[in-house]
């Protein structure tokens, strides 16, 4: 970063549209426990199995007007899908902080109706992440498993979003978009944000392509958005001309009013400080108007999750 530019040291006002908050002294998530993860995106995690509570994200954000932020959840014990929300309830009481939630809640399973119908009680829940059963490439897909984008009763489950005003936060890999894109065009009444600018990956030119291709099919969904978010690559260091190409093909697929900056925090910082990252994605947006910026960070993530923030 040119860190002569006087608009380099200038914070950024800012909402966060993607983070997580935990407490693993009081709660269990067994990602970060007993059940690790043998196949996640960043490779080795161990620097995530500590607390991270809003004090903690506030150091971390600290150069940075946050207006406000959205608590995506985080794999707390899926037997307790409701527990997570009652606990940042609480948190935000205390801290103000989260300032809106996505919550979870299966959409296939026995009790899904019974878990959405809960979540909708907490004021602060205006959305929901339900990870749908996915392949860990694109050679092993399987269509109609048992808790996938096929599954009768995942869409039953997914159709009932539209009862409590909820929006969904889609997370899979970049090769199971189009299959969304399918979903998401039975649903056009159910707003749909993608998370981590669709997971490219694989930066190959022919990776590239394949992710290009993917995010193209869904982005010509009107009421699908794009959180820009969480660039780290297994085993990479976070390089910032590999990701500019990145956010602005991605910005330029789905279009800078559809699309929210998000910190992807703790997890991102397993790559990249919140400080660099938040600079870095300013300068790669730089070259949109003052308006399309201001929409970009605060504008549009305000818009898609009803949060009130100041103008």
């Amino acid at each position: 970063m040119d860190t002569e530019d006087p608009a380099a040291r200038e914070p950024v006002t800012l909402v966060d549209a993607h983070h997580h908050f935990w407490n693993l002294d009081q709660h269990h998530y067994p990602w970060l426990s007993d059940h690790p993860e043998p196949h996640f995106f960043l490779g080795n995690y161990d620097a995530l199995k500590r607390n991270y509570l809003p004090e903690d994200y506030r150091r971390d954000s600290t150069a940075h007007r946050v207006m406000a932020t959205v608590h995506c959840e985080a794999e707390w014990t899926r037997d307790d899908q409701v527990g997570e929300t009652a606990w940042l309830t609480q948190v935000h009481a205390q801290e103000g902080l989260p300032t809106a939630i996505v919550a979870h809640a299966w959409f296939h399973t026995p009790n899904s109706q019974e878990v959405l119908a809960r979540q909708a009680q907490f004021q602060l829940v205006r959305g929901i992440r339900s990870k749908p059963v996915t392949a860990l490439r694109p050679d092993l897909m399987q269509r109609g498993l048992p808790g996938s984008m096929q599954d009768p009763r995942w869409l039953e489950g997914y159709a009932r979003l539209q009862e409590h005003g909820f929006s969904w936060d889609l997370r899979v890999p970049f090769w199971h978009l189009p299959e969304a894109a399918d979903v998401v065009a039975m649903f056009p009444d159910i707003p749909v944000v993608l998370n981590h600018t669709g997971f490219p990956w694989d930066r190959s030119e022919q990776g590239l392509a394949q992710w290009r291709k993917a995010m193209e099919v869904i982005a010509r969904q009107p009421h699908v958005c794009l959180k820009v978010s969480e660039f780290g690559l297994k085993d990479q260091p976070w390089d910032y001309a590999s990701n500019r190409r990145i956010v602005l093909e991605a910005i330029e697929i789905f279009g800078i009013e559809r699309c929210m900056f998000a910190s992807n925090f703790p997890v991102a910082g397993l790559r990249v400080d919140y400080d660099t990252l938040v600079r870095s994605v300013a300068r790669m947006v730089s070259g949109f108007s003052a308006q399309q910026q201001k929409a970009f960070f605060v504008g549009n993530a305000a818009r898609f999750y009803r949060l009130e923030v100041a103008a």
